[in-house]
């Protein structure tokens, strides 16, 4: 989408009175969501979860560097992450590519808790009674603990990121002001009901969405609804997402549909 219809601009007529002479412009921030690059999990198909040490690979390291020098220039001011290491890594090889940013870290960003199933096999879970759930109706869908990882519902998931990007964007907005940019790093379920929330579809109709790994997807969040602005964008020129000067599967998949 080109400026014309970027969310960030929001034309706002005042009740009861003639909008023509009481149009008024303001802008808000731009929330840019990114996946982390790809994992050896990703490529074998395992559900890494909260799995410790499960970092990019070659071709996810390759994935974030080419998402950096695409972002290179623009005026991000906050990168915030899941403090998981394959989330760390793309945000700070992102964060290389900007001025004077460093990656703070927010453990609701991190990947669906996804208790006894976490390490397991995508081929072997699908034969789990609990994956039609996830698949059909994620909204009633929570992942059993085991003793290594505890488990939580997909709702649960959604309520904490959604609530981390919110709080995240109005400190944004007040110490950066209403024309800022900035990003979250996390991963793909996450990232999938964050965006199912920003398209005003049910959570249960987030399985539709496809976050690839290091894709871009964009959000303004206003004070009356939120804007789809870009989604699982993995290639196309960024400089239309800043503001123009003047008055105001489980676990993501490898980013094709299953």
């Amino acid at each position: 989408m080109g400026r014309a219809a970027g969310a960030w601009k929001l034309a706002r007529s005042h009740v009861g009175e003639d909008a023509s002479s009481r149009r008024t412009v303001s802008f808000v921030p731009t929330c840019l969501l990114i996946r982390h690059g790809r994992t050896s999990s990703n490529a074998n198909g395992t559900l890494a979860g909260w799995t410790e040490g499960v970092g990019l690979d070659e071709i996810g390291r390759a994935q974030a560097a080419d998402l950096a020098q695409r972002l290179r220039g623009l005026p991000i001011r906050v990168v915030a992450s899941s403090p998981l290491q394959r989330c760390v890594e793309t945000a700070q090889i992102v964060a290389s590519a900007l001025a004077d940013v460093t990656v703070r870290t927010d453990e609701r960003l991190g990947e669906c808790h996804y208790g006894a199933w976490t390490g397991g096999s995508l081929q072997d879970l699908a034969k789990e009674p609990l994956w039609r759930t996830v698949q059909d109706h994620p909204s009633a869908a929570r992942f059993p603990d085991s003793e290594t990882f505890p488990g939580e519902s997909i709702a649960e998931m959604q309520a904490r990121g959604l609530q981390a990007v919110r709080e995240i964007d109005a400190e944004v907005n007040a110490e950066h002001g209403p024309r800022a940019l900035w990003a979250v790093v996390s991963h793909g379920d996450v990232l999938k009901s964050i965006l199912a929330d920003a398209a005003g579809a049910h959570l249960d109709h987030f399985q539709r969405i496809v976050v690839g790994p290091a894709s871009l997807s964009v959000v303004c969040y206003t004070d009356r609804r939120p804007f789809l602005v870009r989604l699982n964008d993995g290639g196309i020129d960024l400089s239309s997402l800043v503001p123009p000067p003047g008055d105001a599967p489980v676990g993501g998949g490898t980013g094709v549909a299953d």
